[in-house]
């Protein structure tokens, strides 16, 4: 499903309004000759489905850097196209083709889950359009698949942060690991990512426990994880999953009992604002935004998208806010000539962002960002900010300038293979 400048539904005079003047200014165009038309630019979310709180919260964002910084580029108009993905790469790949071969869109942004990236990268490799990522991790996509027609604007890989985590797992004493993450490329590879690196150590792996997307009774997979009485648990949860598991996790009586190291999407504010405090307090995770941050850009962000939606904002607002600035960007370096593909491409190539929501940001060689990893507790919400949520998550330590390789070349990191549920990085005892 499409949404052409969504937000004219509910204004339905001023889309009236609008029509006229676009039709009087398509006369005009037509006489002068005029060689100025809009930048058309998909833009896909996953509105529906299991990731829908993420993606209404993309769909703000974007639309809320434009309405302020303007839609207009060069003297070109910037068109938008909204495509619903419905949290499934089948349908995400249906409405990229839908946005290239009927909308004829010049880029496309999104969409956010690592499999719906994975499904439509080929298909825009092969048509040759830009795909601009702010959310779609997928570790191979800037790997050992990396093309130039896809960078993650604000973006990250699945183990970027998770890297980090099994390290800081290890130094803070954990010997014994039970891993628990959704059943998909995200899951693996930001288990894999802290398998590594724990191992590395010297670290034990007892368990891993792979569950579908869309599952609501995670009590099986807890009585196996309290079973095996191990140090820490590792959890990967996206959307509803992540609500459903940090739910039953306190209710089955193991919060505060086994210590939890999240990723980045299992306590993201689209999920925690749902929660009591009381479920999600204290629970440590690792990621590259965290909305509570003691900064002045972040806290900018914060305020602007919460006067706006009356709720502090996602990781997946900052990067949908971001990737937008960050095309913006770009599009300015080229005079707004995104027809000229490699011009526009190597445009974004170097954008770089001293001070976003996010900390720093710039790519590396493989069209990956180069950015902070947060370790984060969430805690409650404090000073003006508090009327518009209860919890978030503050930052305990920072990673500056964290790669996707971690402390390995690239090279010497591509010779492994991506991870998976055959290749979970784990070194033998």
């Amino acid at each position: 499903m499409k949404r052409v400048f969504a937000f004219l539904r509910h204004h339905h005079v001023a889309a009236y309004v609008s029509i006229c003047a676009a039709a009087l200014s398509l006369t005009t165009v037509s006489a002068r000759g005029a060689e100025n038309p809009p930048i058309r630019i998909g833009v896909l979310a996953s509105e529906s489905g299991t990731a829908a709180a993420a993606g209404h919260d993309m769909v703000t964002a974007w639309k809320l850097y434009w309405a302020e910084h303007g839609d207009t580029v060069s003297g070109r108009k910037i068109q938008f196209t909204f495509y619903d993905t419905g949290s499934d790469p089948a349908r995400a790949l249906t409405v990229a083709r839908q946005a290239v071969e009927q909308d004829h869109v010049q880029m496309i942004v999104g969409p956010y889950l690592a499999n719906e990236g994975l499904a439509v990268a080929p298909y825009a490799i092969q048509h040759e359009i830009p795909f601009l990522e702010p959310t779609v991790s997928a570790d191979d996509l800037t790997q050992r698949k990396v093309n130039k027609y896809v960078i993650r604007v604000a973006g990250w890989t699945s183990s970027q942060p998770t890297h980090p985590a099994g390290d800081w797992a290890y130094d803070k004493g954990y010997r014994t690991v039970v891993t628990i993450a959704d059943a998909y490329a995200f899951g693996y590879e930001n288990v894999g990512g802290f398998n590594q690196t724990f191992t590395d150590k010297g670290g034990k792996v007892l368990k891993q426990i792979w569950t579908p997307l869309g599952n609501t009774d995670y009590s099986p997979y807890l009585s196996q994880i309290e079973a095996a009485k191990p140090d820490v648990v590792f959890v990967e949860m996206v959307g509803s999953d992540a609500v459903h598991f940090l739910q039953q996790w306190h209710a089955f009586g193991l919060k505060g009992k086994i210590p939890l190291i999240a990723n980045e999407t299992t306590t993201d504010q689209s999920n925690t604002r749902t929660l009591p405090p009381d479920v999600v307090d204290g629970i440590i995770s690792f990621g590259h935004f965290a909305e509570g941050r003691n900064d002045p850009a972040t806290q900018g962000f914060d305020a602007n998208f919460a006067a706006k939606t009356g709720k502090l904002p996602s990781y997946m607002a900052a990067a949908f806010f971001t990737a937008a600035q960050w095309i913006d960007d770009a599009m300015l370096k080229v005079h707004g000539n995104v027809e000229n593909t490699d011009a526009f491409l190597a445009a974004v190539r170097s954008v770089r962002l001293a001070d976003s929501a996010f900390g720093p940001l710039q790519l590396d060689a493989y069209n990956n960002p180069v950015e902070n990893i947060y370790v984060r507790r969430i805690e409650t919400v404090t000073g003006p900010l508090a009327k518009y949520g209860k919890t978030w998550n503050v930052v305990l330590k920072t990673y500056p300038n964290v790669s996707q390789f971690w402390s390995l070349s690239p090279q010497q990191y591509l010779k492994q293979p991506v991870y998976s549920t055959a290749f979970q990085g784990i070194k033998a005892p």
